[in-house]
C-alpha cells in the first residue's frame, strides 16, 4: 500500500519544516506536529484499512528521521523503559508518531527540559509525568511544575496506590509547588493514608505540619552535645528524632503503619523508614526475621562502643529514653525481606493483610512507642 498523493505531498512538506514533535490521533486519523512555528495538523485520507495506512505513514516518518522505513522497534518494550536510549537520539525519537518511542525519550536520563516540554505535547499521560520527574534538568526547568500541577490534579483519579505514592513523592521535589499546595495535599492524608508514604520518602524532616519536640529533648540534646558535635550518629540520630520535627516525623510513621490499604504501601513504607534511620543501620543484620532483628539491635546496645558513649551520656535518664536507641537500630533495618515470606503466600489486602503483618509491625509500634512524646 502506498500514500494518497495528496497525503504523501502534505506530509512531506510538513517534514520540510523544522519538526519538534509528532503525534498521530489513530482514531481520528490525523497527524498531529509541533513545529517551530506552533501546531499543525494534517488529516489522513486513507487508502484500504486505517491500521495498514497508518503503519504507511510512520515509515515515511522513519525514513526521513532515521534514514531507515522500519521504524521505532517497539518490541524493546522493556529496555527502553529502563533508560537505555542515546542521549544524542532522543529528539529524534520525538518525530516518529510512535508512543513507544516518546516513553524510550522520557525514560532516557539525558531528558532535557526542552525535549520534556516536547514529549509531554506527544503524549501527556501520568506515568510520563513520573518518569520526567525523576531527572533534575526536568525538575529544575519550566516543564517541571507543569508535570507536577497536571499528577496533582490527576491523583484523585489514580488507582494504584505505587502511582499514588510516587506521584505524592515526586510533586513534593523543591520548588514544584506551592507551600499551600502541600498543605492542601497534606490535608487528605487522612483519608488517603498512602500519602503518608509519599510525604515519608520525599520531605520526611520536614513535614508541612507542627508538632512538639520531645518533652526530653533540651535535655538530651545538652547531654549529648559533646557527641553529637564528635558526629556520634546515635546521638546524632537521637536528637534528630526527639526534636519538633523528628516528633512529627515519628507521628507520621505512626499513622501511616494504622492502616496500610495494599502490599504495595507497606513495602514503600518499610524503605521510607529504613531511609530515615538509614545512618544507624548495623553493617550486618538478619533481614527477613523480625524477632533476630530485635535481638540483633539488643546485643548491639550491649556491645558497641559508639552506643556504651551514648548510653554512660543519658545516664540518669528514663527507661524509655535509654531504650530508645534500641527502637531507632530496629526501625532502621526495615525493609521488605520482612514481610517477603508473608506476602509470597498471600494476595490479601486491607484488614486481612494487616493481620498477617502483625509480626512485623506489631515490633514497630513498640518501637515508634519509645521514641514518642507521650
Amino acid at each position: 500500500m502506498i500514500l494518497s498523493a495528496e497525503d504523501n505531498l502534505r506530509l512531506n512538506v510538513l517534514l520540510a519544516q523544522d519538526l519538534h514533535a509528532v503525534r498521530i490521533d489513530e482514531s481520528k486519523m490525523t497527524v498531529f506536529a509541533l513545529t517551530e512555528k506552533g501546531e499543525a495538523s494534517i488529516p489522513l485520507n486513507a487508502i484500504g484499512k486505517d491500521e495498514t495506512y497508518i503503519k504507511e505513514v510512520k515509515a515515511l516518518l522513519s525514513t526521513h528521521v532515521m534514514g531507515s522505513p522500519g521504524g521505532y522497534p517497539v518490541y524493546l518494550k522493556r529496555w527502553t523503559r529502563m533508560g537505555q536510549a542515546r542521549d544524542e537520539s532522543l529528539a529524534q525519537l520525538l518525530l516518529l508518531g510512535e508512543p513507544e518511542a516518546v516513553v524510550a525519550a522520557v525514560h532516557a536520563s539525558g531528558l532535557t527540559d526542552a525535549l520534556a516540554a516536547r514529549a509531554w505535547w506527544a503524549m501527556p499521560t501520568a506515568e510520563n509525568a513520573r518518569r520526567m520527574l525523576e531527572k533534575q534538568a526536568v525538575v529544575k526547568g519550566k516543564t517541571g511544575k507543569l508535570l507536577a500541577e497536571f499528577l496533582l490534579e490527576f491523583l484523585p483519579f489514580e488507582e494504584d496506590q505505587s502511582d499514588i505514592i510516587e506521584s505524592v513523592r515526586l510533586v513534593l521535589q523543591p520548588g514544584l509547588i506551592s507551600q499551600q499546595e502541600k498543605e492542601k495535599l497534606w490535608s487528605k492524608t487522612k483519608n488517603k493514608r498512602s500519602f503518608y508514604v509519599g510525604f515519608l520518602l520525599s520531605s520526611a524532616e520536614n513535614l508541612p505540619f507542627q508538632s512538639d519536640a520531645h518533652a526530653e529533648y533540651e535535655n538530651v540534646k545538652n547531654l549529648l552535645k559533646l557527641l553529637t558535635q564528635q558526629k556520634n550518629p546515635y546521638a546524632l540520630m537521637l536528637v534528630k528524632v526527639f526534636s519538633a520535627k523528628g516528633q512529627a516525623t515519628i507521628k507520621t510513621i505512626k499513622n501511616a503503619f494504622e492502616k496500610p490499604g495494599n502490599q504495595d504501601v507497606v513495602v514503600s513504607l518499610l524503605f521510607a523508614v529504613s531511609t530515615y534511620f538509614v545512618t544507624v543501620v548495623p553493617e550486618q543484620f538478619s533481614e527477613d526475621d523480625m524477632e533476630s532483628i530485635c535481638s540483633e539491635a539488643r546485643l548491639l546496645c550491649a556491645t558497641s562502643d559508639e552506643i556504651l558513649e551514648v548510653q554512660a551520656a543519658l545516664k540518669g535518664t528514663s527507661e524509655n529514653i535509654q531504650n530508645s536507641l534500641y527502637a531507632i537500630i530496629v526501625l532502621s533495618c526495615l525493609g521488605v525481606k520482612l514481610v517477603d515470606p508473608i506476602f509470597s503466600r498471600t494476595d490479601a489486602i486491607g484488614t486481612v493483610m494487616r493481620k498477617k503483618i502483625k509480626p512485623v509491625t506489631d515490633p514497630v509500634f513498640e518501637c515508634l512507642q519509645l521514641l514518642r512524646n507521650v
